[in-house]
C-alpha cells in the first residue's frame, strides 16, 4: 500500500462458484434481500456469470462446473467468508431471522463483540459464510 493509498478509488468484490447457482441466486434474494442484477445463463441450465447487489455490497456468482473444494468448518467456523456491515443492531437481527427462516445454519446468533461490533453469521446451504454487523471495516472506530 502507498503513503497516500487513502486518496485513490477502488472497490472489493467477492466471487462465489454455486453447484447450483439458479438456486442460490434465489436464495441469496430470500434469506438476505440481495437483488440480483445481471443474470446470464449458461448452455447447461446453470449461470455463466451473475450479479448481486445490497446497497453498495455487489458480489459475483456462477455455476461451479469444477467441483471446486469448500471451505471445511474447523471449531465454529471456516476462518473465511462475507461480512457486510449494517448501520443498526435491528438491521442484523433481521437478516439473521429472514435467513435462519430461508434454512440457513445459524453460525453465530446476533450478539455484540468485546471490540464493540454487534454481528451474526450464517452459513448458506452450499456452506459458505455470511457474516453480517455493524462495524464498518477501515473506518475509526469509537469504541
Amino acid at each position: 500500500m502507498t503513503e497516500n493509498s487513502s486518496n485513490k478509488t477502488a472497490t472489493l468484490h467477492a466471487y462465489f462458484g454455486y453447484r447450483d447457482a439458479v438456486g442460490a441466486l434465489r436464495w441469496l434474494e430470500k434469506a438476505f434481500g440481495f437483488e440480483t442484477t445481471m443474470e446470464v445463463p449458461d448452455d447447461r441450465g446453470g449461470i455463466m456469470h451473475a450479479e448481486m447487489r445490497y446497497g453498495g455490497v455487489a458480489f459475483t456468482l456462477f455455476t461451479d462446473e469444477e467441483g471446486y473444494d469448500k471451505p471445511i468448518r474447523k471449531g465454529e467456523t471456516v476462518g473465511h467468508g462475507s461480512y457486510i456491515a449494517f448501520d443498526t443492531q435491528e438491521e442484523v437481527d433481521g437478516v439473521h431471522r429472514s435467513a435462519v427462516a430461508a434454512g440457513a445454519e445459524s453460525v453465530w446468533e446476533p450478539a455484540g463483540t468485546a471490540w464493540g461490533n454487534y454481528r451474526c453469521r450464517v452459513a448458506d446451504p452450499e456452506g459458505y459464510e455470511w457474516t453480517f454487523g455493524t462495524h464498518r471495516p477501515g473506518q475509526p472506530a469509537s469504541w
